[in-house]
């Protein structure tokens, strides 16, 4: 057995301040990561400091071609919001396909993030459209924030406030779901950004958790459409194989869930 002292905190100062003077403190917002590795002892926490109920990290900003959702926003929020389904509409679709409605009144975005899961559906929508992840330090682009599996680019105490969208052409996401634990076995957004650029990240697939699929993407630069990739072969060479795939399959899952989601862009 060990101790954990459970703190609430009020704003995002307090926060730092109690994880600074803390001992093995980590921070909880939905806990649908955290919690479950805690129980298995494969994690523990000295103080556990709860940021879901801080009014600066909730909520849902529409601003020219931006689209800013805060950290400790529930997936449900973003899931229903009108600014969401009218800027990138494919966000409030993953929203919709994750987990169960248990999982999404109480998963934020920000810890889904914070803790890069490989099988986690929002850090492919960061990688393909280009997202900035803002902390209560500075701004980090996706390119940069992941950095393989379970690794992020945070430092001890930094905290994620809120994720900025670049508003795209089109979007699209499609995911083969684990049908016990509705992970993505695989899951691919697609995206065509403002200027051209096109994006494709899977997730779900790959050892080193979220990633760019760069012989889609040059496909899809001279023909965006499904047929564009009937011919192309994804190497599955750093894939995961495990009791649920081979990486072989999960080869032809990000093609064909690319070809799904670009379907589903339009």
């Amino acid at each position: 057995m060990y101790t954990t002292n459970y703190h609430r905190a009020s704003s995002v100062d307090e926060a730092a301040a109690l994880y600074a003077k803390g001992t093995d403190a980590k921070y909880l917002a939905g806990g649908h990561t955290l919690l479950p590795v805690m129980k298995q002892r494969l994690t523990a926490a000295g103080d556990l400091i709860d940021i879901a109920k801080i009014p600066a990290l909730i909520g849902i900003e529409a601003s020219g071609d931006t689209l800013t959702i805060k950290a400790a926003t529930t997936y449900f929020d973003i899931m229903h919001s009108q600014d969401v389904k009218r800027t990138i509409p494919a966000i409030a679709h993953l929203t919709s396909v994750l987990g169960d409605p248990a999982v999404r009144y109480r998963g934020t975005i920000g810890g889904s993030v914070a803790t890069n899961d490989p099988a986690a559906d929002y850090p492919a929508a960061l990688l393909a459209l280009k997202a900035t992840v803002k902390t209560n330090k500075r701004e980090i682009t996706a390119d940069e924030f992941f950095q393989g599996l379970f690794m992020t680019a945070l430092d001890d105490n930094e905290l994620i406030t809120a994720i900025s969208f670049p508003v795209p052409e089109k979007a699209g996401y499609a995911k083969m779901r684990n049908p016990a634990s509705r992970f993505a076995l695989t899951g691919v957004f697609v995206a065509k950004l403002k200027g051209g650029e096109i994006r494709v990240a899977a997730t779900g697939a790959s050892q080193n958790g979220v990633m760019r699929v760069g012989v889609i993407e040059d496909a899809l630069k001279s023909n965006w459409s499904a047929s564009a990739l009937d011919n192309i072969k994804v190497s599955d060479d750093g894939l995961m194989a495990d009791i649920h795939g081979t990486s072989d399959y999960r080869a032809n899952l990000i093609k064909v869930m690319a070809q799904r989601a670009v379907e589903a862009a339009g």
